[in-house]
């Protein structure tokens, strides 16, 4: 994931309430238009970037429901 990819995200999390979310929701317009091959690396680079503490806030349940993984965001520090 690169950096303007990552600013990008933590800006959307920034907006959102604390909560569960699915990576889809997070990711927002254009989710739609990717190919499901790129849908999936760009998942992959997400859930992998969490695990690395990249994202703080946000943790990996290791719940898959509804569509997708369930992550948390705590919200802001």
């Amino acid at each position: 994931m690169n950096l303007d990819e990552t600013a990008r995200l933590r800006a959307r999390l920034a907006e959102r309430p604390a909560g569960m979310f699915h990576f889809p929701d997070l990711y927002g317009p254009g989710w739609d238009d990717l190919w499901i091959g790129d849908k999936v690396k760009t998942g992959r680079r997400f859930l992998e970037a969490v695990r690395a503490g990249k994202f703080p806030g946000v943790e990996d349940t290791g719940v898959k429901k509804g569509g997708g993984r369930l992550y948390r965001w705590r919200g802001q520090d």
